[in-house]
């Protein structure tokens, strides 16, 4: 059904731009990038896929059934979106928000075209029915040229910043200060009275009327965050720009890998400032308890589809430092049981842990009425199956949405809520996550 063939990569960086600016061409595009952050789990330093031969959208009723029926019969490689509220889909929930940006729920394409790179070694895979234009199309990308503003080389694919009117992008906060402290007093009386233990509670900054470059934005916030499951994903006029420093779900074979972010810390230009910044944070009790509940939460929806006595914290409360933050992550695993699908194990842990709280359905409920927009894309998830059912997916935050037809820009911010937080210090760690995406749209 594919073509594979395989090149040697002289400069991997450079190359990884080319690739992805020649991407622009095609209707859907969906390009990931590791920026060379390998742990154990990793697959690929880079993956391109453009232009659907098939694909499949549609909202949250049945979403998952559709998947799966879909992903059954292909039995190729789907890169796409499950949305946030895909919880409608898992519990009977609704979400009433507003919604600036209008994303389907959930999209998924099987691809004509697709490029895996690993150090300097790519492998290229076309379904038959193009594979004769692989050297020419290899050509191309290696003769692209980026201009110093980062914008494209060929006026016919996309204008350039300067050959087209670009609005200066103010982005406004939905909730005010005062709001969001009022809201998360609530939240607080929530969980003193017991009906919840954490809950993530998020806030949207947006700009109306606003037209921008979006590869130029993407790696703009690429070069000046290099998370290491960064996005650039385009279906026709909707954009996704994450910086996403987090795993949601990793399939290989019979296991499953979840890697939960709960806890962050300040990054600090002065060296012993920084490792004190990362001490305390490894050290904070209130951190901590937020990484070990959502743990828990983990551990929990993993048991679902795993066989017996098979799910295993690997590591509790690490912490690891980016470009913007110092985060804690912990790594739970787990073996699959037979009887269970790859789209079932998607469905049992969405939507994931560390962006709803725990009990999960309860923060869900009580998140939903205090929150002001709808999440879609944004806490959702982004990633691919392959062929033999194996999949990877992100967790979508630190992330542009662009709608271009509607020339709304948005991103998303939050923080987790436990009994031990304080309000204005909640704030403060939603300025410190916006900080990276603000400074690529001024």
């Amino acid at each position: 059904m594919r073509t594979s063939i395989y090149k040697l990569i002289e400069d991997p960086l450079q190359f990884k731009q080319q690739l992805v600016a020649w991407g622009q061409v095609f209707r859907e595009i969906t390009f990931l990038d590791s920026n060379s952050f390998f742990d154990e789990f990793s697959s690929f330093d880079c993956v391109l896929a453009v232009d659907a031969f098939t694909s499949i959208k549609t909202d949250y009723h049945n979403a998952f059934e559709d998947l799966k029926q879909y992903q059954q019969t292909t039995k190729d490689w789907l890169f796409g979106y499950l949305s946030y509220d895909l919880k409608n889909d898992v519990e009977q929930l609704q979400s009433n928000n507003y919604d600036g940006l209008d994303f389907s729920d959930l999209f998924f394409f099987q691809p004509k075209k697709i490029f895996l790179l690993k150090g300097n070694q790519l492998e290229i895979q076309y379904l038959n029915m193009c594979d004769d234009e692989v050297e020419e199309d290899f050509e191309k990308i290696n003769n692209w040229v980026l201009y110093k503003d980062s914008t494209l080389g060929a006026v016919d694919v996309m204008p350039s910043a300067d050959e087209i009117t670009l609005s200066a992008v103010e982005m406004r906060q939905r909730i005010s200060k005062q709001n969001y402290l009022e809201k998360v007093s609530k939240l607080l009386e929530h969980i003193h009275r017991g009906d919840i233990y954490e809950a993530n509670f998020c806030m949207e900054f947006f700009a109306e009327k606003a037209i921008i470059n979006p590869l130029e934005k993407f790696l703009k916030l690429n070069e000046i965050s290099q998370a290491p499951f960064t996005v650039f994903f385009k279906d026709n006029k909707r954009f996704l720009l994450s910086a996403s420093p987090e795993r949601y779900l990793k399939k290989e074979g019979e296991n499953l890998i979840s890697q939960p972010i709960k806890g962050t810390a300040k990054r600090f230009l002065d060296p012993i400032e920084d490792e004190k910044s990362k001490n305390n944070l490894a050290q904070d009790p209130k951190e901590r308890a937020e990484n070990i509940m959502i743990t828990d939460l983990v551990r929990n929806d993993l048991s679902r589809t795993a066989q017996n006595a098979t799910v295993v914290v690997q590591e509790l409360c690490g912490v690891y430092s980016f470009l913007q933050v110092h985060q804690m992550i912990s790594t739970i695993t787990s073996k699959m049981d037979s009887q269970y699908s790859a789209v079932d194990a998607l469905r049992t842990t969405f939507p994931m842990g560390s962006m709803t709280g725990a009990p999960k359905l309860s923060a869900v409920k009580i998140i939903e009425e205090l929150e002001e927009t709808k999440r879609g894309l944004y806490s959702g998830a982004v990633g691919y199956f392959s062929p033999n059912g194996d999949f990877d997916f992100n967790v979508v935050i630190r992330s542009i949405l662009y709608n271009q037809e509607n020339q709304y820009v948005s991103f998303s911010v939050g923080s987790a809520i436990t009994s031990l937080s304080i309000p204005e210090n909640e704030y403060e760690e939603c300025l410190l996550k916006a900080k990276a995406m603000l400074e690529v749209l001024q």
